[in-house]
């Protein structure tokens, strides 16, 4: 659509920055300078309707705003995970700031991680339609963590925004801590019509499926592959995390001893108790029985325009 001059209309965004993401915990970025910046390169951005409200209402509310083009979020995986909350399975594409520790999903789609570059991608690119996952109504875009990894979880939070070597060391001591102190989780495990008891140390559902390849670490092969990948870990010694680790760092782990690897779009773990679950990053407890399921091309994300996904 153009206007009488023939030119573009403005794309018109709303931004909603997570002041607790990475890059704006350490006081480098303000919301207002991200502003700045999306307007400098074109964009009409308007403004939040309700700027002081916890982080989903922002999100739930700046989706509502009738006529937008987008909503441009500020932050990392987790923050990501709850804007697709908010948006999954409706017509306003997400626009990505990668402002994250890790920012795995920007990478995923082939974003530029650097601010100028997301603020183009923003104004230039082209909305496509990705997969999402959903357990028991919670959205996640990469992966659904149990176990281990989501206890670690918490020592993480607790440095946020300041991990340094000290902080990365203290976390790997805990972690071998972990092996021992806690007994592994139980659960009833349903997929595809098949019901089995089963005991884990870690078990993760991925939206799609990882990449295997030299420095492919944690690297989906494709964001829109129609499936989920079940990835279970019955037991796990400090040599087998070793050995699990240097599977993923050299990309062969799919093979290893003692990994389970399913493909599916929907499966079901029951247990007798809550259980700590880590969507892209930011752990909820939920009540059994867990019930994940894939949601095809459910969510809109604006990519480049010169290499659509």
């Amino acid at each position: 659509m153009t206007n009488q001059s023939g030119e573009s209309p403005a794309r018109r965004v709303v931004l909603v920055a997570n002041l607790a993401a990475g890059s704006l915990v350490d006081g480098g970025l303000t919301p207002g300078g991200l502003r700045e910046r999306l307007e400098a390169a074109g964009l009409a951005v308007v403004p939040e309707p309700r700027p002081d409200a916890p982080l989903p209402e922002r999100l739930k509310a700046a989706a509502t705003i009738p006529g937008i083009d987008a909503v441009a979020v500020a932050g990392g995986d987790g923050t990501l995970a709850c804007a697709a909350q908010a948006l999954t399975g409706q017509d306003v594409p997400l626009g990505i700031l990668p402002l994250g520790t890790m920012n795995l999903l920007a990478k995923d789609l082939g974003l530029p991680l650097d601010l100028d570059g997301a603020v183009h991608v923003l104004a230039t690119g082209l909305a496509h339609r990705i997969d999402a996952g959903e357990v028991n109504g919670h959205v996640f875009l990469i992966n659904s963590v149990l176990g281990m990894p989501a206890r670690m979880a918490r020592h993480r939070e607790a440095r946020r925004g300041r991990m340094g070597l000290p902080d990365l060391l203290r976390m790997a001591a805990g972690l071998l801590r972990h092996l021992g102190r806690y007994p592994r989780e139980r659960a009833v495990l349903t997929l595809r019509g098949t019901t089995r008891r089963v005991r884990f140390r870690a078990l993760a559902v991925v939206c799609g499926d990882y990449r295997e390849g030299f420095g492919q670490v944690l690297s989906r092969a494709g964001v829109d592959g129609g499936h989920l990948t079940l990835y279970l870990v019955e037991t796990l010694s400090a040599a087998r995390l070793v050995r699990l680790g240097l599977g993923f760092a050299v990309g062969e782990w799919r093979r290893l001893p003692g990994l389970e690897r399913h493909e599916t779009d929907a499966l079901t773990l029951d247990a007798r108790k809550a259980l700590r679950v880590m969507n892209d990053g930011e752990v909820v407890l939920i009540a059994p029985p867990l019930r994940y399921r894939l949601r095809r091309s459910a969510l809109q994300v604006l990519v480049p325009a010169e290499d659509p996904r």
